[in-house]
């Protein structure tokens, strides 16, 4: 294990979350949108993610390659998912509107978009400090090193 893993997965977490904020912000900025290129109403996005697992290569006392166990290396995503549920209003003065008078509406609802925005915000800031922590970490090590 290398002594610069740790700012390899602080580094795909603050990623991540900025990702993840891309995403928050382009749902908000869509929340009344009722027509996409696409045709019907804006859907909301999320990013999906996981672990990022590596085997760690291994060798016996006699250089013979082992087969390695994983070990996390932070996360990476595998995904951005579409909701595609179903949400309608009445309003038979928008141009959107069916023979009934009901517009297909933008399934975005911005207190679940705030919370998930504050949520990736307190997490950006918590990689954030984790990188700092192992910088200090790294310039002490060297500092040991140096006497």
């Amino acid at each position: 294990m290398s002594i610069f893993n740790g700012l390899a997965i602080n580094t795909s977490g603050l990623a991540l979350e900025r990702l993840k904020l891309d995403t928050i912000s382009t749902n908000i900025a869509n929340v009344n949108t009722t027509r996409t290129a696409e045709g019907g109403p804006y859907k909301r996005k999320s990013v999906e993610f996981s672990e990022n697992l590596k085997n760690a290569q291994q060798t016996d006392s006699t250089g013979t390659q082992l087969k390695g166990t994983p070990q996390s290396y932070g996360v990476k995503v595998t995904g951005i998912q579409t909701d595609n549920t179903e949400k309608t209003s009445y309003d038979p003065s928008n141009p959107d509107a069916d023979k009934n008078g009901y517009v297909r509406m933008s399934n975005v609802n911005m207190a679940d978009e705030m919370v998930d925005m504050i949520q990736a915000m307190r997490t950006y800031e918590a990689n954030t400090s984790a990188a700092e922590m192992n910088k200090t970490m790294l310039k002490k090590a060297l500092e040991i090193s140096k006497d």
